[in-house]
């Protein structure tokens, strides 16, 4: 997927109080940033269509809950299902349309006996038991830790997230590691809604 132009902006001549041209706290303009907002959830609703008809595969999104006490008896973590959700790259889109950071992700699997391995490994396998405990089928890939999307003009200003409104377009990071990694998101979920409802064959 090929990057934009990171040197793309607002034309010089565009001072805070010219029309069409940035307002004075530095963000887009309100008229642009409502276009901008309209055509991301028009994006949102068209994936939300395609994965529907198509059947598309889901997977579990969760919240995790940690060790606790319930009545004084100790409760192990779990992770606690919340509905099913469509995997889009590095995000997550459920069935009403709600958008999310794709967050962690591990398979449901019973805890076994097993050597002594690293401690990520160790606590891979505790979220893989924590979703079992929390009454998710075994063999169930599941999303936690998956940080919702709003989009409106205030979520979509900070230049660091992972989702913002960018020289007038909502765009999204679609590298964690990369600062200008950053696409269209209405593309983005056109072509990833587009490759998980009709996968290569053999994927």
């Amino acid at each position: 997927m090929s990057e934009p132009d990171a040197s793309g902006g607002p034309a010089a001549s565009g001072g805070p109080d010219a029309p069409g041209g940035p307002d004075a706290s530095g963000g887009p303009d309100a008229s642009g940033a409502a276009a901008a907002l309209a055509v991301a959830r028009a994006a949102v609703a068209d994936a939300v269509e395609t994965l529907r008809a198509a059947g598309a595969r889901t997977e579990v999104l969760a919240e995790y809950e940690p060790p606790r006490r319930v009545l004084g008896i100790p409760r192990a973590p779990r992770l606690r299902p919340l509905g099913r959700v469509w995997r889009l790259g590095v995000l997550v889109l459920d069935d009403a349309g709600r958008l999310y950071e794709a967050g962690r992700v591990v398979r449901a699997e019973r805890p076994a006996r097993r050597s002594i391995t690293a401690n990520a490994v160790a606590e891979h396998r505790a979220f893989r038991a924590a979703a079992v405990k929390g009454g998710i089928a075994e063999g169930e890939t599941v999303v936690f830790d998956a940080r919702p999307i709003a989009l409106d003009a205030v979520e979509l200003t900070d230049p660091d997230a992972d989702v913002q409104v960018r020289d007038g377009v909502v765009q999204v990071r679609w590298s964690p590691t990369q600062a200008n990694a950053l696409v269209p998101l209405d593309r983005y979920l056109a072509e990833r809604a587009d490759l998980l409802a009709h996968p290569p064959q053999g994927a």
